[in-house]
């Protein structure tokens, strides 16, 4: 039988990988953002969704610009130190970028901003390891809203499921999650194939710096300003793929 010209090995040694070139460009885009716009705030996620940041990185381009990615990254880009800041307590800043955090660059007042990131928030689905907001339990009978073929896939999911008259039906009542308790995979899947959403994304301001009244706290902390130490950055690796996957498509972006 011919060898088909499909079956290509390829050696993972020349596929492309972000460099050096790659993290320059993020230092550079940082601080030019810090020349061009007047505020700058580092924010907390809670829940993170990318879909919903490409969202609001789109809602908020024209005059604005989000940055999430490697916290280390964007540490040099403000500077980790007094010596190395590009303006005068930028430093502070820094020192705060480390768990689920990014930077917002924004034309848009300090009052205007923390208003927005108070009231912001969207309802996603859970995923596995969220603490359940409620307990949810099916009741034994027909599930209507699936048809006969996903019968088998919510079986392996720990359903009590059969097919009755081609009708997806537990024949027991099932508790899908209790409050409290953490989600395991299997729950978190069944809740979306329910349409059962517990988790909201949302956004923390922790601190901010203005060119006109440079650098405040919003949310306590016991970070010591004082000491010229950064944070290495611990938390980068936390959905560190989708992290990074956030950052080209952020330096896709027009100013």
């Amino acid at each position: 039988m011919p060898r088909s010209k499909r079956d290509k090995k390829i050696s993972l040694t020349k596929t492309d990988r972000k460099g050096l070139a790659w993290k320059q460009k993020i230092i550079e885009d940082i601080r030019h953002c810090v020349e061009k716009y007047p505020n700058i705030f580092v924010f907390q996620v809670q829940n993170m969704r990318n879909s919903l940041l490409k969202d609001l990185r789109q809602e908020w381009k024209s005059n604005s610009r989000f940055f999430f990615g490697k916290n280390r990254i964007m540490q040099i880009g403000l500077g980790r130190s007094k010596a190395e800041e590009v303006e005068v307590d930028l430093h502070k800043l820094s020192k705060r970028l480390t768990g689920q955090v990014g930077l917002l660059f924004t034309e848009k007042s300090k009052e205007e901003v923390l208003e927005w990131a108070q009231n912001y928030w969207a309802i996603e689905y859970a995923r596995s390891g969220f603490k359940a907001t409620e307990t949810v339990v099916l009741p034994a009978g027909p599930l209507e809203e699936f048809t006969h073929s996903i019968e088998p896939h919510l079986r392996s999911l720990g359903m009590p499921t059969k097919l009755q008259k081609g009708v997806v039906t537990l024949y027991s009542d099932y508790t899908v999650c209790e409050e409290g308790k953490t989600l395991t995979p299997e729950q978190a899947r069944i809740l979306k194939l329910i349409a059962k959403p517990m988790a909201r994304f949302q956004l923390t301001i922790k601190c901010s710096w203005t060119k006109d009244t440079g650098f405040e706290l919003h949310v306590e902390d016991n970070i010591n300003d004082d000491d010229d130490k950064t944070d290495s950055g611990q938390g980068d690796e936390v959905e560190d793929e989708e992290m990074d996957q956030d950052d080209s498509d952020n330096e896709d972006e027009d100013d």
